[in-house]
């Protein structure tokens, strides 16, 4: 048995794989978590015989997770299987278009010929250039600490600096998009990955437009079970590794003396630790649980990332047209991010997402039925009255897919559920709903983001959306992977 000990405040997906890593590494792991369920966002629930994912609906990069299970010694198949998914994503333009998105480069570039007019080679292009900068740039950046002085020497780094070019940085990503495709359909697909970390296609960098790397050269993929399932894997194996789990159980005080971490209170009891990681928003921790004022508000300098409004619909019908992931677009997004990131209001005619998971598991919904997770992305919570806004955009939303599906939407919605900026605060400690802590929304926010440490206080480490390399699923995977390594060189220093 170890007799170094580590706490993990947070069971969410970064939180799940540090506690791994650790315990891989010797560490006896202990998680407190507030909830009674692990996952954090990453949760399911059922209502009237529909089964839902709560929150993350995308898998890419699953290599992420099969490098926990090879890490800990484990068959990854015994514990997770996933599928690739042919269609990344169906979308519906306000003028009547509709492109499927596919997975593969080559039938992806042919399509936005044959719908948009686009190019395919330049399409082509494109990803080869986002596939280079992903490799080049974006794999040194999301893989290291941008705050340890080594990462600025590590080899690659030059390479990295080599491929950065002018564009990347200084113009936004729709300017760099313009540049790029003739059709403001085309544009408007390839800005909407900058919601990818919640920011605004508008003002972040062209650097996002490595993203799309990810869908259209390695692919989307279906985890058999659903997106908890993810959860489930991870739990299974930290249990296997001895991790152990304490649920509603809120941790209330991290412990520190003379600038070292000594443990957390839980239950008014303090319980010791050499370090401590905190999967929580690195706002709240320095808020709640460190008490640093100072430090909380150097987090809310960088502007807040979008948040979301979800409805959980259980429908009576099923829908041909309609694949896994669909997008139906606003009429004119930059009013759109205007209202999300400037008035912090809803747009009129917001963007819907919509993904069905019966489309892939029909155990998800009762014969010929499909569960609907109906997602527009939301300004973080500044304190709107979300109940009249709740019941403004359900009518939006409806009359407009009423209008593209040609059907009455209403009259098929028998099980409902809806998530609100506020409730993801509440659930899971996002600080105003933010769903991925703070925006892209500038050319150094990728550098402004929170490290994973704090020169405050050694021995403690962060990990998860709030702080670098940033939210979604691959990325908190990554920042366990990085807190993991900065504990390694701290353990040789002692």
């Amino acid at each position: 048995m170890s007799n170094k000990k580590a706490i993990i405040i947070g069971s969410g997906v970064a939180g799940l794989a540090t506690a791994i890593r650790l315990a891989v590494q010797g560490f006896a792991v202990t998680v407190y978590e507030k909830n009674n369920y692990p996952g954090g966002k990453l949760s399911a629930f059922e209502k009237g015989g529909f089964r839902f994912d709560a929150g993350p609906s995308l898998f890419t990069q699953p290599k992420n997770i099969e490098a926990l299970f090879e890490l800990a010694g484990e068959p990854v198949e015994n514990y997770f299987n996933y599928k690739p998914v042919d269609i990344a994503c169906k979308y519906f333009y306000a003028n009547g278009k509709i492109v499927e998105a596919f997975t593969d480069a080559e039938k992806f570039g042919k399509e936005l010929e044959e719908k948009l007019g686009e190019s395919a080679t330049t399409i082509k292009k494109y990803l080869a250039r986002s596939e280079n900068n992903y490799n080049n740039i974006g794999t040194i950046f999301l893989n290291h600490s941008l705050h340890k002085r080594k990462t600025w020497f590590n080899k690659r780094i030059f390479k990295a600096l080599g491929a950065t070019k002018y564009s990347y940085l200084f113009k936004t990503l729709h300017r760099y998009n313009t540049a790029k495709f003739k059709s403001a359909e085309a544009v408007q697909l390839f800005n909407r990955y900058a919601t990818y970390n919640g920011s605004n296609p508008y003002k972040a960098p062209g650097m996002l437009s490595l993203i799309p790397h990810l869908e259209y050269n390695e692919g989307i993929f279906y985890p058999r079970g659903g997106m908890v399932s993810i959860t489930d894997a991870l739990f299974a194996l930290a249990l296997k590794k001895g991790v152990q789990f304490h649920f509603n159980a809120p941790v209330q005080k991290i412990i520190h003396h003379e600038r070292r971490v000594r443990g957390v209170v839980v239950n008014d009891e303090n319980v010791l630790s050499d370090i401590v990681v905190s999967n929580m928003d690195v706002y709240f921790t320095y808020r709640q649980l460190i008490n640093n004022i100072n430090k909380a508000k150097d987090v809310l300098k960088q502007e807040r990332s979008s948040s979301a409004l979800v409805f959980y619909w259980g429908i009576k019908k099923g829908f041909e047209q309609l694949q896994l992931h669909n997008i139906f677009f606003s009429e004119n997004y930059k009013a759109e991010f205007d209202c999300l990131f400037k008035t912090k209001t809803l747009y009129h005619d917001p963007t819907v997402y919509i993904n069905i998971t019966s489309k892939m598991e029909t155990g998800h919904a009762p014969a010929g039925k499909e569960n609907w997770f109906v997602m527009i992305n939301a300004p973080a919570n500044v304190g709107q009255d979300w109940e009249v806004i709740k019941q403004e955009a359900r009518k939006k939303i409806i009359d407009k897919l009423n209008r593209i599906l040609e059907t009455d939407i209403e009259a098929l919605i028998e099980a409902e559920e809806i998530l609100d900026p506020g409730g993801i605060q509440e659930k899971t400690a996002s600080y105003m709903g933010s769903l991925y802590g703070t925006s892209s929304n500038s050319k150094l926010a990728a550098f402004l983001r929170h490290p994973n440490f704090t020169g405050a206080v050694k021995g403690l480490f962060f990990c998860g959306g709030s702080v670098h390399p940033g939210g979604g699923i691959p990325l908190c995977l990554k920042s366990a992977q990085i807190v993991s390594d900065l504990v390694k060189t701290e353990k040789r220093a002692h």
